[in-house]
């Protein structure tokens, strides 16, 4: 099975890969889509589209988890990222894609032990558990693998041996 994670963002969107079979993982991954280059946010979200749809051709996930919104003080800033958020789920339905969202503490509870985790933790525990060197990804990139992590931690007691 293949498990994308996404952690979504209308500058920097956060992504992962997580390849299992039964209840092992055998391979994963995780990288940012980068769409800062276009000055408009109609041109960024096409730009984050056309990334996404990509890697949806490219690697066929079976199933998608993401990350729900959380309550902001910038009323744009979250405005914003729904925009983003819509055009992510719109490229997952055309694709026939399930989705399941988790809010930012489910994934923080699921991969850190603490659902007030901060970014630093989440990042040294996706990089222990799959032994991950790269230092140079952005956050973004770490807490998609820890929201596909989520999901395979929730899903890999119900699967069939």
């Amino acid at each position: 099975m293949m498990i994308m994670g996404i952690d979504p963002g209308s500058r920097y969107c956060g992504y992962a890969l997580i390849q299992t079979s039964r209840s092992k993982v055998l391979a994963a991954g995780c990288d940012v889509f980068d769409v800062t280059r276009e000055s408009t946010l109609g041109a960024r979200l096409a730009l984050l589209y056309s990334h996404l749809i990509d890697i949806l051709v490219e690697y066929k996930p079976d199933c998608v988890a993401i990350e729900t919104m959380f309550f902001q003080k910038h009323i744009k800033s979250i405005f914003t990222l729904g925009h983003a958020r819509g055009v992510l789920l719109l490229a997952f339905a055309q694709k026939g894609i399930p989705v399941i969202e988790y809010s930012p503490r489910e994934v923080k509870k699921a991969v850190v032990g603490n659902g007030n985790a901060t970014k630093e933790q989440v990042r040294f525990m996706i990089q222990k558990i799959y032994h991950l060197q790269e230092k140079e990804l952005r956050d973004d990139a770490f807490d998609a693998l820890a929201i596909a992590t989520t999901h395979y931690n929730r899903i890999k007691w119900t699967q069939e041996p």
